[in-house]
């Protein structure tokens, strides 16, 4: 059996899940050789770009490098190359760079933006095509608030300030939802009042997300009215300016930010394929996944048009649409090369549909009658992206993934409201902070009443000699011979940790000389000494609940270190319990901000002491 040789045009979903079928079906086969070609060296997460448009996550969230993708797959080969066109007669992959033989070939271009040739679109619009015109936008968004926040005319200040989203799909419902999370940043970052950053959804017919329920539809729809976002429908653009939008009532509306996701197409480059196009440019494929009267060519994805169901519309142009197509592909190529007929037909399984609104919010159909909204649709839509890294065998990226949507954001842009992220709060040392608040509580519950309470006039600070001799407390001298007895007859013993049948060692001995002296002068009597202990257990109980419920966490751990250095240097502190030192000290990193009352006392301090200190701060002064 001589090499055979299985190209792949097109890194995106469906290609990238067709070669990881492939490579997995032919694993054992030494002469099935499978080369991916992609203009980039990595994926674009296409479903996400919108996340980055709005810096909820890193550039880098949405880029998956290919070569570690398959790193470990010997039978699949990378080349970075921009295909130019197709030798079919010779079964050749023509492209800038070289040419590549085929004999079976799958083509997963994907997809552009449609401007339906409207005036403008191309010139003064923005589209979320592809990663450079994603960064492009972030720039543009981020820029023209800047220009805006600082403009006196207000003709120009209202259309720097608008940003009007073209089309309620997938790409534009998420988009307009991830803008709204971030004016209220960008407005803090230009000293702008978030209200003067107007949001606007265009759509041309009477109804928002066409692919889903009505009432899940419904649900989007209110969220979006809910946060302030201007929903135009019936509404058609007619033409694009800079810095206005004009409908086809002759309407103007003020914009110089127009995002356009009013349809996709087949790219130019499904064009120099010389295979039949239908719709938007999109490849006509059979049922079998194959290019019309070109077996061993697969086309797959958005770029392909498979009227499953007749409907004369295609398959949705979906990510389930790509990885359905991935599957017929692969089971007819290894089908084809094990000498079998090519039977297995595509089958567009849809199990439901996820839109996004913003880090906080979605609405699901799941299955036919499952409807989700709010925080669970969200994690659905968060499991859709998990499977797919599973499906593509890559823990790598799914823990990448996981980083970038859950811990490493910030401004509280995740489905949990911040309270995963490293970049804001500090959820890892909360167990810590609640066992420090413990602690304190346990120490001090038994001297809050009984026979060992502090708030009797009966000394409790025995190690202070000089207050022995002006108290007539039996109980306390018989406390202090029980306490040399102690010392007589077991030996301490040093341990950063309890040690069963040892005597466990003070950290000091005897309290050092110059602080006897200080102490000594505060606390001259006995009077002075139960004012003391009475005053120390009520702090021990604050500190101890104030850390508990996270509030005032940077002080009540700075006082747990301090209460904890005067134990010590009283005398009064073993060994075993200085790790409250190093604890205090690494909860005083913002962990009162995670399941903590900090989380909203902090804030609210920082905002209504700073303005009623320094005033309000604003973009220009007049």
């Amino acid at each position: 059996m001589s090499g055979i040789s299985i190209v792949v045009v097109g890194g995106g979903f469906g290609g990238v899940y067709t070669v990881k079928k492939l490579a997995k079906k032919f694993k054992k086969n030494a002469h099935v050789h499978i080369t991916l070609i992609d203009k980039h060296s990595y994926l674009t997460y296409m479903t996400e770009l919108h996340e980055v448009i709005a810096d909820r996550v890193e550039p880098d969230a949405v880029q998956y490098d290919l070569q570690r993708l398959f790193s470990h797959r010997k039978n699949v080969s990378i080349v970075t190359d921009e295909v130019t066109g197709i030798d079919k007669e010779n079964k050749l992959v023509l492209a800038k760079n070289g040419q590549y033989p085929y004999d079976y070939l799958v083509l997963s271009t994907g997809s552009q933006p449609n401007t339906f040739a409207t005036p403008g679109v191309e010139e003064y619009g923005y589209m979320i095509g592809s990663f450079e015109q994603a960064i492009a936008l972030k720039h543009t968004i981020e820029e023209h608030i800047r220009l805006g926040a600082v403009e006196n005319d207000p003709a120009k200040r209202k259309s720097l300030l608008s940003i009007a989203v073209v089309g309620s799909g997938f790409t534009g419902v998420e988009m307009i939802g991830e803008l709204i999370d971030w004016k209220t940043i960008l407005a803090k970052r230009n000293k702008i009042d978030p209200s003067e950053i107007k949001l606007s959804l265009i759509e041309m017919t009477a109804n928002l997300m066409n692919m889903l329920d009505r009432k899940d539809a419904a649900k989007g729809e209110k969220h979006l009215r809910q946060h302030g976002v201007e929903i135009l429908k019936n509404t058609t653009v007619v033409r694009v300016a800079e810095d206005y939008t004009e409908f086809k009532d002759s309407t103007k509306f003020p914009t110089a930010t127009l995002i356009w996701t009013a349809g996709i197409k087949a790219t130019e480059e499904a064009q120099t394929f010389g295979l039949k196009q239908g719709k938007a440019g999109r490849i006509i494929t059979n049922e079998n996944g194959q290019a019309l009267d070109q077996t061993n060519i697969y086309v797959l994805g958005d770029g392909s048009f498979t009227d499953e169901n007749g409907s004369g519309k295609g398959q949705p142009q979906t990510v389930q649409g790509s990885e359905a197509g991935a599957v017929v592909a692969s089971k007819n190529i290894a089908l084809s090369i094990a000498g079998q007929p090519t039977n297995a037909v595509f089958e567009g399984k849809y199990s439901g549909f996820v839109v996004s609104i913003g880090s906080k919010y979605a609405v699901a159909q799941v299955g036919k009658n499952f409807h989700l909204s709010g925080f669970f649709a969200q994690a659905v839509k968060h499991m859709i992206n998990i499977i797919y890294f599973a499906q593509i065998t890559n823990a790598y990226y799914l823990f990448k993934y996981m980083q970038h949507e859950f811990f490493n954001n910030s401004n509280e842009r995740n489905m949990f409201y911040g309270y995963l992220s490293r970049q804001g709060n500090v959820l890892w040392s909360v167990p810590a902070r609640l066992f420090l608040g413990a602690t304190w509580v346990v120490d001090v519950i038994p001297k809050l009443s009984g026979k060992n309470s502090w708030f009797v006039n009966k000394l409790r600070l025995s190690t202070f000699d000089w207050l022995l001799t002006n108290t007539t407390s039996g109980a306390s001298a018989a406390g202090k011979d029980a306490t040399a007895t102690v010392t007589k007859t077991v030996k301490a013993t040093f341990s950063l940790s309890y040690q069963y049948g040892n005597q466990p060692m003070l950290i000091f001995k005897h309290i050092p000389k110059w602080y006897y002296n200080i102490t000594k002068f505060m606390i001259p009597n006995t009077d002075v000494a139960f004012f003391m202990q009475k005053t120390m257990t009520v702090f021990e109980l604050l500190i101890g609940l104030a850390l508990i419920f996270g509030v005032f966490t940077w002080l009540s751990s700075a006082a747990s270190v301090a209460f904890v250095t005067i134990f010590s240097l009283s005398s009064m502190f073993y060994w075993t319990n200085i790790w409250m030192i190093p604890i205090a000290i690494a909860v005083m990193n913002g962990s009162g901000r995670t399941f903590g009352i900090d989380k909203y006392l902090q804030p609210w301090l920082q905002k209504h002491l700073g303005n009623w200190w320094y005033g309000k701060t604003k973009s220009s002064y007049k």
